[in-house]
């Protein structure tokens, strides 16, 4: 065939094919706008942890919602009570859901070998996703939303946290909540609203809202410390894990833009080095590594598997 048949005809079966795709890796509406299934956003009842408890609580490293529950862990220093297990995210090792145990890691409840068989295990159907929460003692399923985990943590007044500090102070709570709700939307969720969509219109929507929500983020962070004020709350738990991402994975992969973090919003910068320097707070990621499974994972946004060569400043570089 001619050149201008040969790229007609493989546009259009690369384009359908990706979009057959991705609508498996990321529920569409009808207007090629992603829905995710199941919004992190928590529950009016979370679950109350025990003043005794032993909890295992399964994530993996590249997952942000993953992220944030251990952001809670670290900064109320519940580590002595909730064990962590990070799991690897090789979809080719995992029946279902992408996660599974490794040797160094390995599933310390039940010895499964990936995260189906714990649901199966628990008796929990659905979609098999991380985090997940279980109570170690009795083996009983706890949450698998990471709002709700975050908010249990940030509640739990037992004598096992190392930490007294109040993530949700009631003077602050309208604030907080309030912001919760933007940074989900505009920019936790946002960036996936962008990568995730197949049609323009959509696209363009959910990169207007990721930028509108980082220039409110940086002018708030130009009079204050953290996103409420002088000290650390559950707002600054939900925005990190979004922004440690921003530069090396969801700007150049999801919203296909040079804009940074580190260059554009030099407040929210400035803010997670802030974050970063807390206890605890830097090792509840490894970005490098978070960078390299979404480039070499999301097959549908990056068919080569190349990862990009970063500059060693940029969070998540090569």
């Amino acid at each position: 065939p001619d050149q201008k048949t040969l790229v007609s005809t493989a546009k259009l079966g690369w384009r359908q094919t990706w979009r057959v795709m991705l609508g498996e890796l990321a529920p569409q509406s009808p207007s090629g706008a992603y829905v995710r299934p199941a919004p992190q956003t928590g529950s009016s009842t979370p679950p109350e942890l025990a003043v005794d408890g032993s909890y295992v609580l399964y994530v993996g490293n590249a997952c942000p919602w993953c992220h944030r529950t251990k952001l809670a862990r670290a900064l109320r220093g519940a580590r002595d009570f909730i064990e962590v297990v990070d799991m690897d995210d090789d979809p080719t090792k995992a029946r279902r859901g992408g996660w599974s145990f490794s040797r160094a890691a390995p599933d310390p409840v039940f010895g499964e070998a990936d995260l189906k068989g714990v649901y199966d295990a628990l008796g929990v159907g659905g979609r098999c996703t991380a985090p997940l929460l279980v109570d170690k003692s009795s083996k009983a399923f706890v949450s698998n939303e990471s709002g709700d985990i975050v908010r249990a943590l940030v509640e739990y007044r037992g004598p096992r946290a190392a930490s007294d500090a109040n993530l949700r102070p009631p003077a602050l709570r309208a604030a907080i909540d309030a912001w919760n709700r933007k940074i989900y939307e505009r920019v936790n969720n946002g960036v996936y609203r962008a990568g995730f969509a197949t049609r323009q219109g959509p696209y363009e929507e959910a990169v207007a809202d990721v930028f509108a929500g980082l220039r409110e983020l940086d002018a708030a962070l130009a009079k204050s410390a953290f996103v409420c004020g002088d000290a650390v709350t559950e707002a600054d738990v939900f925005l990190l894990p979004t922004v440690e991402r921003f530069d090396g994975c969801y700007a150049p992969l999801f919203l296909r833009t040079t804009t940074t973090v580190r260059h554009d919003y030099p407040n929210v910068e400035k803010w997670r080095a802030r974050m970063r320097d807390m206890p605890g707070v830097a090792a509840t990621v490894d970005a490098r590594a978070a960078a390299r499974s979404y480039y070499t994972s999301l097959f549908p946004l990056n068919p080569s598997g190349i990862v990009p060569v970063f500059p060693s400043s940029t969070p998540g570089g090569t």
